[in-house]
C-alpha cells in the first residue's frame, strides 16, 4: 500500500476521532450526561452508527477518551508553563497559577465525578506532582524556597490546597490562595 495512502487514511480517522469527541462533548454540554446516545453522536458527527462502534464501544468510553484528551492537553500547557525562563519561584508560581485557574474552570460536575476514576487521571496526577516537585527542588536548591519540610511533602501540601481553587467563587479568590500557598512554600525567618 503506498504511504501517502496509509497517511490519508490514517488522517481521515484522527478526524473522524476528534470530530467524535467534540461532538460527544458538545451533546452532554447541550443535553446532559444521561441523555446522550450513540445515535445522536453518529447523526451529529456526520457518520454511520456502524463507523461509530468501530471507533467506540459506548458513550462512556466516547467521553473517557475526550477526558484523556483534555488532560493532555492541560499537561501540556503546564509543561510549556513550567519551561518559561524564570527562576524556579516564579516557574513554580506560574504552574500553581496555571493549574488553580484549570481547576476553578472545569470545576466538579457529574461528568467530572464519572470520568475522575480512571487511570489516565491517576497517570497525570503524577505528573502534575512531578512538574511541582521538581520545582519545589529547584527552588530549594536556590535558596527561594524554604529547606525545613521535604519535597515530598511540600508538594502534597501544594496538590491538596490546590483542590480548593475548583471551589472558589472567582478569579480573584484563586489569587489570594495561591499566594497563601506561596506563603507557605518560603524560607522561614
Amino acid at each position: 500500500m503506498p504511504k501517502l495512502w496509509s497517511e490519508t487514511i490514517e488522517a481521515h480517522r484522527r478526524e473522524v476521532r476528534a470530530a467524535t469527541l467534540d461532538t460527544t462533548a458538545a451533546l452532554v454540554a447541550e443535553h446532559g450526561l444521561r441523555s446522550v446516545t450513540m445515535s445522536q453522536i453518529a447523526e451529529r458527527t456526520g457518520i454511520g452508527r456502524a463507523t461509530l462502534y468501530k471507533y467506540f464501544a459506548d458513550v462512556e468510553e466516547i467521553l473517557v477518551a475526550w477526558h484523556e484528551r483534555q488532560i493532555t492537553s492541560h499537561l501540556e500547557y503546564l509543561a510549556e508553563v513550567r519551561d518559561q525562563p524564570g527562576d524556579p519561584g516564579e516557574r513554580l508560581k506560574a504552574v500553581l497559577e496555571s493549574y488553580a485557574s484549570i481547576s476553578h474552570e472545569h470545576h466538579g460536575s457529574e461528568l467530572a465525578a464519572l470520568l475522575h476514576g480512571g487511570e489516565h487521571v491517576a497517570q497525570a496526577q503524577q505528573r502534575l506532582s512531578d512538574f511541582i516537585r521538581n520545582l519545589l527542588i529547584e527552588g530549594v536548591e536556590a535558596g527561594d524556597l524554604r529547606d525545613d519540610v521535604p519535597p515530598d511533602e511540600l508538594t502534597s501540601y501544594c496538590l491538596h490546597a490546590l483542590t480548593a481553587s475548583s471551589s472558589l467563587p472567582s478569579r480573584a479568590a484563586v489569587r489570594r490562595l495561591i499566594e497563601v500557598i506561596l506563603a507557605g512554600l518560603h524560607p522561614r525567618t
